[in-house]
């Protein structure tokens, strides 16, 4: 696809995950902390008559049924929305763990919605792409732009985009794909009210952390704020999948990491060191002991 267009479609990292309640319909309302990654999925995309995806890459045989996949989902959720809109061929390059809690299907969609909506000169701030984000699926609204944001409901709430220091990281997955609605069927979701003084600090922390605001939040104040703030489906996770387990214990063992924390449903877990070196340096020591996992060291925020 020599004349096409390329879109980064980062991983999606939530660095705290709290579980609300269950609402009538079965869904879960969250709160959630989320940050994106310097590493993730590739779409390339080149206008044409009609709607066409390929993959390729190391994980695009996990993908599943091209058929199914969310950017052509988002794509005819947005042509639904917008009439007349010109389509054409996607080539995606999977990177990415499958169902691995980093959101890279959702990633996936909405960079395809970003290339589509600049091919028909739909504005960013368009109402029928953020609708076609949310019918797509429910992390796809955080990842049409993708900038740290405290993300709320079922996925469709998010705050404005929060200005936070750059933490050098560890992503791993010990090659375990999790269903999850397999987890929150293993949840035993808490009480609204259980959550209020979550939800208060949430607010301040947001406040602080805005786009714009004078008073800065420091690396600091960011792991001070994740390590108060856990992940609800961790436990939930690790009961169903133990491999989840040990590898946050072999993160936690890594000389300098700070914090060691699973991401969404899992199995992908997330450690946060002091520098990149430190990041990289654990990489190395880890793929030495666990060459059959998926390792990345990388920058979030």
């Amino acid at each position: 696809m020599p004349t096409a267009r390329v879109e980064r479609a980062p991983a999606k990292v939530n660095l705290t995950l709290r579980v609300l309640g269950r609402r009538p319909d079965g869904y879960h309302e969250i709160e959630s902390l989320v940050v994106f990654a310097a590493v993730g999925d590739a779409l390339a995309f080149a206008p044409g008559r009609s709607l066409a995806l390929a993959a390729r890459g190391p994980t695009a045989a996990a993908a599943g049924d091209l058929a199914d996949n969310l950017v052509l989902k988002a794509v005819r959720a947005l042509a639904e929305r917008s009439e007349g809109l010109k389509v054409g061929r996607f080539l995606l390059s999977k990177r990415l763990p499958v169902a691995a809690g980093l959101g890279g299907g959702s990633a996936d969609a909405a960079a395809a919605l970003r290339l589509v909506a600049r091919h028909n000169r739909i504005a960013p701030d368009d109402a029928c792409l953020m609708a076609a984000a949310r019918a797509t699926g429910a992390d796809v609204p955080v990842c049409l732009d993708p900038r740290p944001r405290l993300m709320r409901g079922i996925g469709e709430l998010l705050s404005p985009p929060l200005r936070l220091p750059g933490l050098p990281a560890l992503l791993i997955n010990p090659r375990v794909s999790v269903a999850t609605r397999d987890v929150f069927a293993a949840l035993n979701a808490a009480p609204v009210a259980e959550h209020g003084p979550s939800a208060h600090a949430a607010e301040g922390f947001v406040a602080r952390g805005q786009a714009g605001t004078a008073q800065a939040l420091s690396r600091a104040d960011l792991i001070a704020f994740v390590s108060r703030h856990g992940n609800d489906l961790e436990g939930p996770a690790i009961a169903l999948h133990p491999a989840i387990a040990h590898a946050l214990a072999a993160l936690r063992a890594l000389p300098g990491c700070r914090l060691a924390r699973m991401s969404g449903s899992g199995a992908s877990c997330f450690g946060l060191f002091d520098s990149n070196r430190a990041a990289a340096a654990a990489a190395r020591a880890l793929r030495v002991a666990h060459p059959q996992w998926w390792i990345r060291s990388t920058v979030r925020g």
